[in-house]
């Protein structure tokens, strides 16, 4: 199976196919040494911190596998007609010899993966003695009183153990002989089992789980070691967000952009714990928020043929939401929202020097200080925004370089300028306490 695994992997490369679609950030760091462990046939353990798409690698691996293989017809664990492995199997070859069943299997179905749980026992993933089997009469020195778990099921495919540090460390002990020896074990019962199975595994830093460890011999096994990341360019981080969101309404570019850059500013402050991590699903879920403003405010403003385009003001909404999923350090209780909020109006600021860099504002400064107040709320609509504008030339530059085209990116274009302003000290910025609007003058 891992030969297998190797040519589909040279094809690939020479091909300069993606071995591992849909993920990104990854292409000169991770693949790499991942595709080195592939092609030495070795086991493999992923290490780090949460959200950094450990599992989302690990399940891209059976696009690895040939896509149809033939096994025989109702055997336990998927094992090739010439070559069964069970003692029931190899019966059955020489009883039945060229009529054989013979069944094909999907590489889907030839990939399992089990979350590695306090609870999870030997009889989970190795195996134990089958009493139903026991009560038809069969003795317990009969190999075939077994019923095998997922490890042996796993025979030519992949076994992924999520988490296996929270495996209890006599657990762990009960993989050293299936991953060394190739054999399993049950209450007596010693099968020379020729499995041919790719284990792998994830894991977060010891130091961070502090619930167990991957005992030294089972780590000795791994033949490698691979380290994960989070997207070390923002470019990256914006394509994940966009990926593997799932947005009820339309979030512009430069708002993406924003909640990036507002996760990576989280992943370097001294006040969150960053031994847990600030893991992707942060910002997919913020993205997914700020949509949801978007579409809330579309109801209540009674457009039910739009979905509406997010606004900066529906950042706000991002902190209160959101705040659960990260873990600050001990000395920063009660301080968690304001660190929050200047990350985020840092991060938007970013952004507004990044995305309007060139652009002329004193138009719209000049515009605002002659008394122009424009409003924005959950209950504004876009019309009304841009209808704040006298001059709506003003803007222009702003509207061009984001490439707004509908009414709600032009409404979106103008509010990100004036925050951007604001935050400049070039212009006010008053919320009401009574009815959620915001007015920048």
């Amino acid at each position: 199976m891992k030969s297998e695994m190797r040519r589909n992997l040279l094809d690939a490369l020479r091909d300069g196919r993606d071995s591992a679609p849909g993920l990104l950030g990854f292409g000169a760091t991770v693949l790499p040494q991942l595709e080195r462990a592939l092609l030495a046939g070795h086991d493999i353990v992923l290490l780090g911190e949460r959200g950094q798409g450990k599992s989302r690698l690990l399940r891209t691996l059976p696009l690895l596998l040939d896509e149809w293989t033939p096994v025989i017809d109702g055997a336990e664990l998927g094992e090739h007609p010439f070559d069964p492995i069970t003692s029931e199997s190899r019966r059955r070859a020489a009883e039945l010899g060229d009529e054989l069943p013979v069944a094909w299997r999907h590489r889907g179905d030839r990939y399992l993966e089990k979350l590695a749980t306090p609870d999870t026992s030997v009889g989970d993933l190795v195996g134990d003695v089958d009493p139903v089997k026991v009560a038809e009469g069969r003795s317990l020195g009969d190999p075939e009183t077994i019923h095998f778990g997922l490890v042996p099921r796993a025979h030519r495919g992949i076994m992924a153990v999520n988490e296996l540090p929270d495996l209890a460390e006599r657990i762990q002990v009960a993989l050293l002989n299936v991953m060394e020896e190739r054999d399993i074990q049950v209450r007596g019962h010693s099968l020379r089992l020729p499995l041919d199975v790719l284990l792998v595994a994830s894991s977060n830093p010891e130091d961070y789980t502090n619930r167990g460890r991957i005992i030294t011999p089972l780590k000795d096994r791994f033949g490698a070691e691979v380290r994960t990341h989070y997207p070390l360019e923002l470019d990256d981080e914006v394509a994940v967000i966009r990926q593997e969101s799932q947005l009820v309404a339309e979030v512009p570019e430069h708002l993406l952009e924003v909640l990036a850059r507002f996760t990576r500013l989280l992943r370097e402050s001294t006040s969150v714990d960053q031994s847990s991590g600030v893991s992707a699903r942060f910002s997919i879920a913020a993205a997914e928020t700020v949509a949801a403003g978007a579409l809330r405010r579309s109801a209540i403003l009674h457009q039910p043929g739009e979905q509406g385009v997010a606004r900066p003001v529906d950042l706000e909404a991002v902190i209160p939401v959101l705040r659960g999923k990260l873990e600050f350090e001990s000395g920063e209780e009660g301080r968690e929202d304001a660190v929050l909020e200047h990350l985020l109006r840092r991060a938007t600021a970013d952004t507004v020097r990044g995305r309007l860099g060139g652009i002329d504002l004193g138009p719209l400064v000049s515009l605002i200080d002659q008394g122009t107040q424009v409003v924005t709320g959950d209950d504004v609509s876009a019309a009304e925004l841009l209808g704040s504008l006298a001059d709506a030339e003003t803007v222009a530059p702003v509207i061009e370089r984001l490439g707004a085209r509908t009414a709600g990116e032009r409404a979106s274009a103008v509010e990100f300028a004036l925050e951007g302003l604001f935050l400049a000290r070039r212009v006010a910025k008053d919320t009401g306490d009574d009815d959620g609007r915001t007015v920048y003058g």
